[in-house]
């Protein structure tokens, strides 16, 4: 999924994401040491989602520190 239609999401949702990417990457490597692994890239892209949601939720937090201290 792209940034901006990750920037779409609310924060909840956001983080619903972030828990079902890390319990894939769980269920990957499970595979990986089995030798079972039917996708190779889909780690790759995993990581970046949970990195694009992690940024977006920081953006987020600073956005609203900023706000307040004002």
């Amino acid at each position: 999924m792209k940034a901006n239609q990750l920037r779409d999401l609310s924060n909840d949702e956001l983080l619903a994401r972030q828990q079902e990417g890390e319990k894939n990457l769980i269920n990957f490597r499970l595979q990986l040491a089995t030798g079972v692994v039917e996708n190779v890239r889909l780690t790759r892209q995993t990581r970046r989602e949970i990195a694009r949601i992690k940024t977006i939720l920081r953006e987020r937090e600073l956005v609203a520190a900023k706000g307040t201290q004002s």
